[in-house]
């Protein structure tokens, strides 16, 4: 047996079957299937529209269950759900903080929503500001605080209740790389302290550093899951070569076509999926464009997607 055989007696930290998200005419989620183990990072990615938000949402109780199953540390979201949303932090997409509030006012008062006494929720608001290296900032008012400084609070905020599952709606969106290695080192110290992770993100390196696992959804839809650098490898190869598509002649295309995995127009360039750039570019050079216009670079998680479904993830 393995020595990662995976735990099958195990409750998933998020189990969906047939899941489904109808709104009205619409629906947003097309009867999907997925696992969540505790203890993992687990990532949704895609482009707008993906229907991943309406996925996570179903996960921690903004928004009802259409169809399917759905069962959340061990609970069903249906019938159990003020259960689920007493072990679930949730950091959605927009810092709706109260700006009229400190930075520790908008975290005790939070804390009192959950039962707990007033000097309790002002401990628990004390070490959730310690923890993402606001402490100093306790009694600033939230309108005063950038950008990367907002979103850390509302990450704060999120675990207050001592959440089992935190769900991430795209935690750094807008974030300068510094705030965003910041959340991130944060993110890391949560999953090693046994916090199961949900994550949707559009930044590749986000999820290919926190994600042990991932799926990558459109039009409400799974189209792969997996580790990511393995969807990488199996998915588009090791590497690409950006070729301008009015340089990529019939004639050039199969000269390539015996070192390429697979190859693909987006716009105005081929993409030229491969396991060894060097073998492409001999052949490309002396046969097409000056080399200089190309752009050989590691195949990544925006190319899995380009592949699978033809367009970007920020469409």
């Amino acid at each position: 047996m393995p020595l990662n055989w995976p735990d099958t007696t195990v409750e998933p930290a998020v189990r969906a079957r047939g899941l489904t998200k109808r709104y009205r005419d619409t629906v947003a989620v097309r009867g999907i299937d997925f696992t969540v183990r505790p203890g993992e990072c687990f990532g949704f990615l895609g482009p707008n529209g993906a229907g991943k938000t309406s996925t996570m949402k179903m996960v921690y109780g903004r928004t009802s269950v259409s169809d399917g199953e759905l069962r959340v540390l061990g609970h069903d979201v249906r019938a159990e759900l003020p259960a689920v949303k007493r072990l679930v932090g949730v950091v959605p997409q927009d810092n709706n903080l109260d700006p009229d509030l400190t930075t520790f006012e908008n975290l005790a008062l939070y804390a009192r929503y959950f039962g707990q006494s007033r000097r309790e929720a002002g401990d628990r608001a004390g070490r959730a500001l310690r923890f993402v290296q606001l402490e100093d900032k306790a009694r600033v008012r939230v309108d005063e605080l950038s950008g990367g400084m907002k979103r850390r609070l509302v990450i704060a905020r999120a675990l207050l209740n001592d959440p089992e599952l935190l769900v991430l709606d795209e935690p750094t969106a807008g974030l300068d790389p510094h705030a965003r290695h910041l959340v991130w080192q944060q993110l890391v110290e949560l999953k090693q302290r046994g916090v199961t992770l949900l994550l949707t993100t559009h930044y590749m390196e986000e999820a290919g550093r926190l994600c042990d696992r991932l799926l990558v959804m459109n039009e409400g839809r799974i189209l792969a899951e997996g580790d990511p650098m393995a969807l990488v490898r199996e998915r588009v190869g090791t590497y690409v070569v950006e070729v301008p598509a009015a340089a990529m002649t019939a004639s050039l295309l199969q000269q390539v076509l015996p070192v390429t995995r697979r190859q693909l127009r987006i716009g105005s360039n081929v993409f030229l999926f491969n396991d060894d750039n060097g073998a492409v570019l001999d052949r490309l050079a002396g046969a097409g464009p000056d080399l200089d216009q190309l752009l050989a670079r590691p195949a990544n998680l925006e190319d899995v997607f380009l592949a699978i479904a033809g367009r970007g993830l920020d469409e």
